[in-house]
């Protein structure tokens, strides 16, 4: 039987990382107007001290914000837009026709509601349509109430509240010092990953945001890995019909001031200033073992030894799987490279 072959060559996804301050300012207003997990970000504590200071105008908005949730509308237009600055994501936002506006702003469910989806934002008006798409998400922690406000607000006060909110959260957030010290940070981010290879992206993926699993999903094209501070220590994640992000926190280091290491430093070479944590490193380097087979090779107690390769994969040195322990050889290639940044650091 002849065969002929006319499958297109592969295709790969486009993966990226990509910053502008407009992402940064948006995940501020994110995790301050967020209920539920407010208390478990780093700065919650520096934005419940400031809030006094804030101007009575913004604190209003953000408090709509917390209300409608549209944080996550300003996410997706800023996934549409790539604005460099407020001012540009204003006036594109400003020039949007009605169906590109709830185009954009209107999320994602799943392949079979997309042709739902679609009909619902090119007619607005159709409430029933809108109520039918809007019931995908009930239950879910902040879209159930994003969609259904969505609808209740016209798209003048939706674009007005998302423009004033983050123009008066940058006049804010932009007088504090640490301000600069974060845009350097996350430019250096960009930077550090200009090239990568999307072939083999979720290696790439776990690599870049330091233990995203990335599993490809059909239909996405595109990956953009975005780094941040204001949303620490979480990930959020986004899916659009054809594009996944990842909000991942920017490397500590990036944020520290010259000559002092970070606490990953420091906790990395606690893990492996230990003999016995480094013959355990040597012997996983050779193959994966359990801790029955690594016990047989040492002269020490289960207990011990589990307590051991416990420091070691906090540090995630190694990594352990169905009782199996393997080292986690790219880790401690990029530890060795963060010790060398740390030491060329000039104070």
């Amino acid at each position: 039987m002849k065969i002929l072959n006319s499958v297109a060559p592969s295709e790969t996804i486009q993966l990226k990382v990509e910053q502008s301050p407009v992402w940064e300012l948006i995940l501020g207003i994110a995790g301050y107007t967020h209920k539920q997990l407010r208390h478990t970000f780093e700065r919650d504590e520096e934005w419940t001290t400031n809030k006094s200071l804030m101007p009575p105008s913004l604190v209003q908005l953000l408090k709509g914000i917390e209300e409608t949730n549209f944080w996550y509308g300003m996410l997706l237009l800023q996934n549409q837009f790539a604005a460099a600055s407020v001012p540009e994501f204003s006036n594109l936002l400003s020039a949007a026709s009605t169906a590109d506006f709830y185009e954009w702003l209107l999320p994602y469910h799943d392949r079979q509601s997309e042709a739902l989806r679609k009909e619902a934002a090119r007619e607005p008006g159709q409430t029933e349509v809108w109520e039918k798409y809007a019931d995908l998400f009930n239950g879910h922690d902040y879209l159930e109430g994003y969609v259904h406000q969505l609808l209740l607000l016209s798209q003048s006060e939706t674009s007005e509240m998302m423009i004033r909110v983050l123009t008066e959260w940058e006049n804010w957030i932009s007088q504090k010092e640490e301000w600069g010290k974060w845009l350097q940070a996350l430019t250096f981010e960009q930077k550090e990953h200009r090239q990568l290879d999307a072939r083999n992206a979720v290696a790439e993926i776990e690599r870049v945001t330091g233990g995203v699993e990335y599993l490809p999903e059909p239909s996405v094209w595109s990956v953009k890995l975005i780094p941040q501070v204001s949303y620490r220590p979480w990930v959020l994640t986004i899916r659009t019909a054809d594009t996944k992000l990842f909000f991942y926190p920017v490397k500590e280091e990036h944020l520290l001031e010259p000559g002092v290491p970070s606490n990953e430093l420091i906790r990395g070479h606690k893990a492996l200033g230990d003999e016995l944590r480094l013959k355990l490193l040597f012997q996983l380097q050779k193959n994966p073992l359990s801790l029955q087979e690594l016990s047989g090779q040492f002269t020490t107690s289960k207990t011990t030894l589990h307590h051991q390769l416990a420091l070691l994969k906090a540090a995630k040195f190694i990594q352990v799987e169905k009782g199996i322990y393997s080292i986690n050889t790219g880790k401690l290639q990029a530890f060795s490279r963060q010790l060398m940044r740390y030491m060329e650091t000039e104070g």
